[in-house]
């Protein structure tokens, strides 16, 4: 597998992950129930976005100095292309975790935890799964043709079924759970699970909230199956790969907590990450044939984003103009 990644290269960033997990773990209301404010969470989604921004530089800056200009400009681009890539498509992982909790009526107080527990267990199935896809892509090529495939097929798939929202009281995890594990009906706090006393003798209990990690870390693993195979469109250098993902990944719990309020005015958002898993998989299977500079791909992927956005925000304005328009009209009929 080549990479540019040495061996304190890699020391260097797992260093800054465990800072940054500690600081957002133990110091940022850590171990306790704690309501994350809309503030708090604009705060730490900028500290994420510049301490990732500030490892591209350093990168650019070392691989410049080390290896030459070209190189150092390819890198950087294709770190900042991933961790667009992965930090845009993150939001649908987003949208589903606002679905679990409003579905189970977990408050914002107890969120924290189990977002917690969310992505630290995607750290750890996203690191095991890109090594994994690195090895098979230098053994077996033709993969990325299943992957381009794959994507574009998906996006495909989201863009059909863009409006349309889980029901979550068929779904087969959490019928599994109930028949095999006895529930509580109500939350206990943060725990995730309880002992209740029956006919004498202490009985393990699971609460709702255990339901919802699983169904979290569920949904980390298939939108991974998902994200992966379209930064390996991007590259396929490891170091590339893990610390872009890592850290779009990382920035997570804040951005969520952000957009908690205001996912309603995104509805065009989905339509947004169809059109880009449809490019990049169009990009994978065209790769052997015309390859797409990931400066292309860069600006292609922020357009998209960024024009669904103001259309979502454009179209969110009108509907709240006519609903505020509506109002005195009934009132006067």
């Amino acid at each position: 597998m080549e990479t540019i990644g040495t061996w304190w290269m890699w020391a260097g960033f797992f260093a800054i992950v465990l800072v940054m997990l500690a600081i957002d773990l133990f110091l940022v209301g850590g171990g306790k129930q704690h309501r994350v404010s809309l503030k708090e969470a604009a705060t730490w989604s900028g500290i994420w976005v510049g301490v990732s921004l500030g490892f591209a530089g350093a990168l650019w800056w070392y691989l410049d100095g080390s290896v030459g200009r070209e190189v150092a400009n390819q890198k950087s681009l294709e770190f900042v292309t991933g961790y667009l890539i992965e930090k845009s498509l993150a939001v649908d992982n987003v949208f589903v975790w606002l679905i679990l909790f409003s579905f189970f009526a977990v408050p914002l107080e107890l969120q924290k935890r189990v977002l917690i527990y969310g992505v630290l267990g995607a750290i750890v199935m996203r690191t095991v799964m890109i090594f994994a896809g690195v090895w098979l892509i230098a053994k077996f090529h033709w993969l990325l043709y299943v992957f381009g495939a794959f994507l574009l097929i998906t996006g495909i798939k989201m863009w059909w079924f863009a409006d349309q929202k889980p029901d979550l009281a068929k779904n087969p995890v959490i019928k599994w759970i109930r028949g095999h594990m006895k529930v509580t009906d109500e939350l206990h706090g943060e725990r995730f699970f309880v002992m209740k006393e029956e006919a004498g003798k202490w009985v393990r209990y699971a609460t709702p909230l255990f339901l919802v990690l699983v169904l979290v870390e569920m949904s980390d693993l298939i939108f991974a199956v998902d994200s992966i195979p379209a930064i390996f469109a991007i590259t396929t250098d490891p170091f590339i790969v893990l610390t872009s993902n890592v850290f779009a990944i990382l920035g997570l719990r804040a951005m969520y907590f952000l957009l908690a309020d205001m996912a309603d005015r995104f509805s065009l958002l989905k339509y947004g990450l169809a059109i880009v898993l449809m490019f990049i998989g169009v990009k994978m299977l065209l790769i052997d044939v015309f390859k797409i500079p990931v400066v292309v791909s860069l600006t292609v992927v922020a357009t998209i984003i960024a024009t669904s956005v103001v259309l979502s925000l454009r179209k969110d304005a009108r509907e709240r103009a006519r609903r505020g328009t509506a109002v005195p009209d009934a009132q006067t009929s």
